[in-house]
């Protein structure tokens, strides 16, 4: 059975949906209290009334009529007659100032979290924030943190950014992502409880201040003893003390792009390249021709220790497959191997030189 592949119109309106279920949950939990005291006013006094209010003539009244009452009670307007007992005065003379604070303080928290929302002021980002569990929190809305959002969003994550300046490179676009933004000082305390970093289950540090980096990851550790750290740093000299001492996973910028740039400058044809302990693994196609026709994935495997992760037949892309599977001529193969077992199997296929780029 074929899986069903969202469109990607649908899935913008599926996590705006989810984006406004998210908020209004928010605001049902902020607001718990006054939904609470407001339920009690308006739909269980009128039931207590319809229960048991006896006029002055012997006379009941239903729900609606007490709710009516009720309602015409805030504003000083009370629509049954007076009864000379002491619990329903008392009643009359209470649902006015309690109903006149609900309304004015619910009705003044909301408008100010309602226009909040639409400036993406700390508030509402604290609402939002409230609402989540799990999330990672990302340091930074430059082009490292930018694209660390993209990836954690495309595996179905949910995120919140801060960064410390409005105009920073992607503040606007990930906003118009229904992403939540908070601009605020990256070195106050303050700022990772506004997004319920207590409930998070990573963050992201991915300024390009050292300081600030690690002045969070030590923050969130402080406030969620349990939260996996992730720094961009750009000493490696501080790389590998974090790392022995914090317990957190540190990458040094020019660590992790040494190995691509290196390898890039050797042979073009490397697509992705990292380090594995002592051993620097490469990731390239291969086009199938004489050499490889024939051969099984599994052989490829054993005799020249390069893994198969992908494979192009006729328009169709397989992804990991089988090791039984044959290649033949006109095949694309994705191969990872070790950078020495690259070489050899570019040397096996008769590619061993890489090709020269020439100027146009």
């Amino acid at each position: 059975m074929t899986p069903r592949v969202e469109s990607p119109v649908s899935e913008r309106t599926s996590r705006r949906l989810r984006v406004q279920l998210r908020y209004l949950v928010a605001l049902g939990t902020r607001f718990r209290w006054t939904l609470g005291l407001a339920a009690a006013l308006f739909l269980a006094v009128p039931g207590l009334y319809a229960w048991a209010w006896v006029g002055p003539a012997g006379e009941q009244v239903g729900y609606l009529q007490g709710f009516h009452h009720v309602y015409f009670l805030l504003f000083g307007q009370p629509s049954l007659p007076f009864v000379d007992h002491a619990g329903w005065e008392a009643l009359t003379f209470l649902i006015p100032p309690v109903g006149l604070a609900l309304v004015v303080d619910g009705g003044v928290r909301f408008a100010y979290l309602f226009f909040a929302r639409s400036r993406g002021d700390k508030e509402w980002i604290a609402v939002m924030a409230e609402s989540l569990k799990g999330h990672v929190v990302v340091c930074g809305a430059g082009r490292v943190g930018y694209r660390v959002v993209e990836q954690l969003r495309a595996l179905g994550q949910e995120v919140a950014v801060v960064d410390k300046r409005e105009d920073a490179a992607f503040v606007s676009t990930l906003r118009d992502l229904h992403v939540p933004v908070l601009v605020d000082d990256l070195r106050s305390p303050a700022t990772l409880e506004r997004l319920n970093v207590r409930a998070a289950s990573a963050i992201v540090c991915a300024t390009d201040d050292d300081l600030a980096n690690l002045n969070s990851a030590l923050d969130a550790r402080r406030l969620n003893p349990r939260i996996r750290v992730v720094m961009r740093l750009f000493d490696d000299d501080l790389v590998a003390k974090v790392r022995d001492a914090f317990q957190a996973e540190a990458l040094s910028s020019s660590a992790v792009a040494a190995p691509a740039m290196a390898v890039t400058a050797l042979d073009p044809r490397v697509e992705h390249s990292f380090p594995v302990g002592p051993h620097l693994m490469v990731v390239s196609r291969f086009m199938v021709g004489e050499r490889l026709s024939g051969l099984t994935l599994s052989a490829v495997r054993d005799d020249h220790g390069a893994l198969a992760l992908s494979l192009r037949r006729e328009e169709r892309d397989e992804l990991h497959p089988r090791g039984s599977t044959a290649l033949q001529p006109g095949d694309v193969v994705v191969l990872q191997a070790s950078w020495e077992d690259y070489r050899r199997l570019r040397a096996f296929t008769g590619e061993a030189d890489a090709p020269v780029s020439r100027p146009h």
